[in-house]
This record gives C-alpha cells, sequence and structure tokens, in this order.
C-alpha cells in the first residue's frame, strides 16, 4: 500500500463527521496569501480528548472561498500534491475579518484510542488555499508540529 493511500485512510479514519465563483479580471485570478500560520497539538489527558488546530490568514483580493488542511507525519516522506490536499475533506472554518481577509481554522478532537494510533514525531501540514475568483495558493509545508504519546 502506497504512502499516499495511507495518508488518505489516515485523513478519512481521524476526521468523522473549491469550486470558486467571482469576477475575473483581465489578468485572471490573483494568488491568495497565507499568514500567521500556526499548529498545534495537544495530547489527551485522563478522561478529555486531545485536539489538534491549524490557524493561518488568508488573504485575497476578491475575498477567500476556502481552506484545505493536509497534516502528515514527515517520517512518512510524502509529497501531496495541490489535487490530492484539495480531494482531502479537511476544511477549515474560515471567518471574514475583512473584505479581503478570512482568519481559516481547523480543529479535530483526537481520542486516547486515536492518538495512540498516531505516529509520534515531527508533522506537517500542508495547505491549499482558495479564493473566491477561482485563483489558489498550495502550500506544501505551512506549519510543522510535534505529536508526542
Amino acid at each position: 500500500m502506497s504512502k499516499r493511500v495511507l495518508v488518505g485512510s489516515f485523513v478519512g479514519a481521524l476526521v468523522i463527521g473549491g469550486a470558486a465563483a467571482g469576477f475575473a479580471t483581465a489578468s485572471g485570478p490573483t494568488k491568495p496569501s497565507l499568514e500567521n500560520n500556526s499548529a498545534r497539538y495537544t495530547a489527551p489527558s485522563g478522561d478529555g480528548a486531545g485536539s489538534f488546530s491549524f490557524t493561518a490568514d488568508v488573504s485575497d483580493d476578491s475575498g477567500v472561498e476556502s481552506l484545505h488542511v493536509l497534516p502528515w507525519p514527515t517520517e512518512w516522506k510524502l509529497d501531496p500534491t495541490e489535487r490530492e490536499t484539495r480531494d482531502t475533506e479537511e476544511t477549515a472554518t474560515c471567518r471574514k475579518t475583512s473584505d479581503e481577509t478570512s482568519r481559516c481554522t481547523y480543529t479535530l478532537k483526537v481520542s486516547e484510542a486515536e492518538a495512540a494510533a498516531l505516529e509520534a514525531g515531527t508533522w506537517k501540514v500542508t495547505a491549499l488555499a482558495t479564493a473566491e475568483d477561482g485563483g489558489t495558493l498550495f502550500v506544501p509545508s505551512a506549519a510543522t508540529f510535534e505529536l508526542e504519546h
């Protein structure tokens, strides 16, 4: 089984439960920008669930459509593509902070059983921002974080 399939399986198992529209310009859509990226993992303790979160400020002159997120252990030495990141179900919740910028946050609760199955060590977050006008920005290494048991 390839590592790319494993990431897809991991992402699908870990998370339970685009297209863009807008105004086109003569020179085509601009690329969104990603700033203030941060990732954090908190291990479960006692009866409480742990969590993973990724936050970024996404900007584009047309507005922000979405931010897809793909966390993965660096030990796997993957090279996720833009398409693989777009195909994930992991989409951040984006809230406008201005006409051009949104604060996007992806949060995932992690049970003790799920945490035990995850590989400890350094993880990367790959991100794909999509603007309202269809412009995209693919960031293979938007953030890193340590996952400890």
